[in-house]
């Protein structure tokens, strides 16, 4: 395929919910993200990351750290890591001690994105973080601190933490990254020096503006020379529009159950989503939706992604994985490198 000059230097990357299709089972979907990641190693995508979801039937990304690792056993030059992990959920000092780990074994193919929900239901929240003070307690700046303090040796002299040692030094210390899909992640980004990556399939309106706006005032830190930022969005290419939009029809239930809190919320088969009567409010949450995805052919979705990305001043889109199938996912996956030429970026 001929390089088309529109698409030079817009790096692809990708996020694996870890989807657990209809009629198929745990193992498989690991199995099947270890295909994607290593094909996606092949085809020259810059970055795959893996979400974190509880008590999510229909995913399995309980664990990016693990995932994480895992991936970076498969594969060569891919970067890898978490999209996000859920600070919550989690001990600062263990994120770091995790992180450190894997960076060690795999330098300068690790990256940490960090999210400030929980990314589950209350009671399973209540369960990971194990009191009920914890979940009201809103100490999220100060997990961060700990977080950067831990893998910088840089506690104040007087803090309790000062003396707790972290494997490695700090040079061994993953890319990090804020994780945003409102106003309150970009602050953290800016004011800390971190990576930014804004998820516009969950507030496609917010996107472009808050990361022109991470642009615009990024401070140089410790962590990062300069701004580095990804908008991350659902995409759904095939051979044809046609056929993407078939493909799509599960992502574009599933989306409007979960708008409109109605029926089961696993990953419809293509099946069930081809023959579906949508009610008239899933209908209209249907059409909010559209901007969550970009669905078409591989060289219009790769136009819509460029204009995007001109738009919000970054030079990496990270795909949001929606694909009703393992062999859909791998078609579509391939066909955008094509189109990016992405082996000779």
């Amino acid at each position: 395929m001929v390089k088309n000059e529109l698409y030079n230097d817009l790096q692809l990357s990708i996020l694996d919910f870890v989807h657990v299709y209809a009629g198929s089972n745990p193992i498989q979907s690991l199995k099947n993200s270890t295909e994607t990641v290593q094909l996606a190693d092949k085809l020259g995508y810059k970055r795959y990351w893996f979400t974190e979801h509880h008590n999510t039937p229909s995913q399995i990304s309980t664990s990016p750290d693990l995932l994480s690792l895992h991936a970076a056993s498969c594969t060569k030059n891919i970067h890898v890591g978490s999209g996000g992990i859920m600070l919550p959920n989690h001990s600062p000092l263990k994120v770091a001690e995790n992180f450190t780990l894997i960076e060690a074994l795999y330098p300068g193919r690790v990256d940490l994105g960090i999210g400030r929900a929980s990314g589950t239901d209350g009671l399973t929240a209540l369960a990971l973080q194990r009191s009920q003070e914890s979940l009201t307690a809103n100490d999220f700046p100060e997990q961060l601190n700990q977080l950067l303090s831990f893998f910088s040796r840089n506690f104040p002299s007087q803090h309790p933490f000062k003396n707790i040692i972290v494997p490695g030094n700090e040079s061994i210390v993953p890319d990090i990254y804020m994780l945003g899909s409102s106003q309150g992640g970009v602050q953290f980004a800016i004011d800390k020096g971190l990576g930014f990556v804004f998820a516009a399939h969950l507030a496609p309106r917010l996107a472009i503006p808050m990361l022109r706006l991470y642009r615009e005032n990024f401070k140089r830190s410790i962590y990062m020379n300069e701004p580095k930022s990804m908008l991350a969005i659902g995409v759904i290419t095939a051979e044809t529009e046609e056929e993407a939009k078939y493909l799509a029809g599960p992502l574009e239930l599933m989306w409007a159950r979960m708008a409109t809190g109605s029926g089961n919320l696993s990953f419809p088969s293509l099946e069930e989503a081809g023959t579906y009567v949508y009610k008239p409010q899933e209908e209209a949450a249907r059409q909010y939706n559209k901007d969550r995805f970009v669905i078409g052919s591989a060289a219009n979705v790769a136009e819509k992604l460029k204009r995007m990305a001109n738009e919000a001043l970054v030079d990496e889109i990270m795909i949001a994985d929606f694909y009703p199938s393992q062999e859909s996912r791998l078609k579509g996956h391939q066909l955008l490198a094509e189109v990016f030429d992405l082996k000779s970026n």
